[in-house]
């Protein structure tokens, strides 16, 4: 039975960019979640030029009983897809306290949304996040399962100090009208990282965070995203972010290039201890290039990793 606007409790945001066969399988996992909530999906198409994904969504949805929304952002970037999802979802289901999102790379396992929303109204949370767990869509070696980049949260559920990524997230909707917008940087928008400096303000801001172990979420990782080149750059691009971060919420900018020093310090020695005990240099060499990549932010030098060339 399709559920009125006024009655839906939680709104699953998916921001797209020309992945349509991709965001397919998300929305498939989304339909098959079982709750005693009723919930909606709004979907952003961040590709103006040929909205394929919002295509895709508009005519799947309307075979399903969801309440959904499906939009096109004009503006490119990450930040404005998602700032479009949540203010979108805000406005179109008003009664709605909870606000999440998955990416279109993504798909949520059997019972995470429940457990997510279960988590953030028995615990009083204003943000919880869940497990990512990735699923490689080539054979990769154990120098890059073992990488940094795809580590996590780990352990049972319980309150934490902070999120880190937007990937399997639910934000409250008091969190939104306690900050400021725009909700993501979009400082941020081709650079990455709008996430972290989010969760950050939320920190920052006495927001209350939880990690929900049974709420998981499956990434799917395709054969350009494990190469050798990419962890590296993806690695620098870490530093980056952090560095952007840290002037940010900083008041001294002297603070900042200190702690770029002792980062290359740090990095060198962890480097070399990760080396030591691994004897793998992919993984072993994050820890330096985080401390490079906020150096090379310092002196202005920023990747664009999200830039779509049109």
């Amino acid at each position: 039975m399709q559920q009125s606007k006024g009655s839906v409790e939680a709104v699953v945001c998916i921001p797209t960019f020309r992945r349509p066969a991709w965001l397919a399988r998300t929305l498939a996992s989304l339909v098959n979640q079982v709750t005693d909530f009723p919930f909606a999906v709004v979907v952003v198409d961040n590709d103006a030029a040929n909205p394929a994904g919002a295509s895709y969504a508009r005519e799947f949805l309307a075979t399903t009983n969801l309440p959904f929304l499906v939009l096109t952002e004009e503006r490119q970037g990450n930040c404005h897809a998602i700032n479009r999802a949540f203010g979108a979802a805000m406005d179109a289901f008003p009664e709605a306290d909870f606000l999440l999102m998955i990416d279109d790379d993504e798909m949520a396992l059997p019972g995470w949304l429940a457990a997510i929303v279960g988590t953030a109204k028995g615990e009083s949370a204003d943000l919880v996040g869940g497990p990512v767990i990735r699923e490689f869509e080539v054979p990769v070696s154990d120098a890059v399962t073992q990488h940094l980049l795809f580590g996590s949260i780990e352990g049972s559920t319980r309150a934490i100090d902070q999120i880190h990524g937007s990937g399997n997230c639910l934000i409250r909707r008091r969190v939104f009208a306690g900050l400021a917008s725009p909700l993501f940087d979009v400082r941020f928008n081709f650079l990455g990282g709008g996430d972290m400096e989010f969760f950050t303000r939320c920190r920052k801001a006495g927001f209350k965070s939880w990690w929900c172990a049974e709420a998981v979420i499956r990434e799917f990782v395709p054969e350009e995203r494990v190469s050798a080149r990419f962890l590296m750059k993806r690695s620098l691009r870490t530093g980056s972010i952090n560095y952007v971060i840290d002037r940010i919420h900083s008041t001294s900018a002297t603070r900042v290039l200190a702690k770029n020093a002792l980062s290359l310090c740090a990095g060198c020695l962890r480097s070399m201890t990760l080396f030591l005990r691994t004897r793998r240099l992919l993984p072993a060499s994050h820890p330096l290039l985080v401390s490079l990549g906020r150096t090379l932010a310092s002196l202005g030098f920023l990747p664009t990793p999200y830039r779509a060339n049109h």
